[in-house]
């Protein structure tokens, strides 16, 4: 079964996309902030991860460069899923071999379920 660890600090969205994921066949984690998110990644090695930036604690791309630092970190598919503008990500996150960017407001969850199984190969 195909993995996803969804890191989102709003409850509403994550259980949104958590519901769309598993109703699709997917085993799905939820974590509530990037320290949290790193260590059930660690875990539970995903197939693909969905991260927030804003999140208290531990950021999304605090999380994501501890991330990459890993070696099963490395080349783990991460998309960036956020309410920030393309002009507003930090420019180190970009560096970090980022599969996509998506703009919560501009996706509904089937469109995101699509984009995670096209980048997976899944049809």
């Amino acid at each position: 079964m195909v993995k996803v660890a969804i890191i989102e600090d709003d409850q509403t969205i994550a259980q949104m996309y958590k519901i769309k994921f598993q109703s699709e066949g997917f085993d799905v984690e939820v974590a509530e902030n990037g320290q949290i998110g790193l260590n059930m990644i660690e875990n539970i090695k995903p197939d693909i991860v969905l991260l927030d930036l804003m999140m208290p604690i531990m950021n999304g791309s605090e999380m994501l460069e501890k991330l990459r630092q890993k070696s099963w970190g490395k080349s783990l598919k991460v998309i960036i899923l956020t309410n920030m503008g393309e002009q507003e990500i930090p420019e180190n996150v970009k560096q970090l071999n980022v599969t996509d960017v998506v703009l919560k407001a501009d996706m509904t969850p089937r469109q995101v379920t699509e984009l995670v199984k096209k980048h997976l190969n899944i049809q």
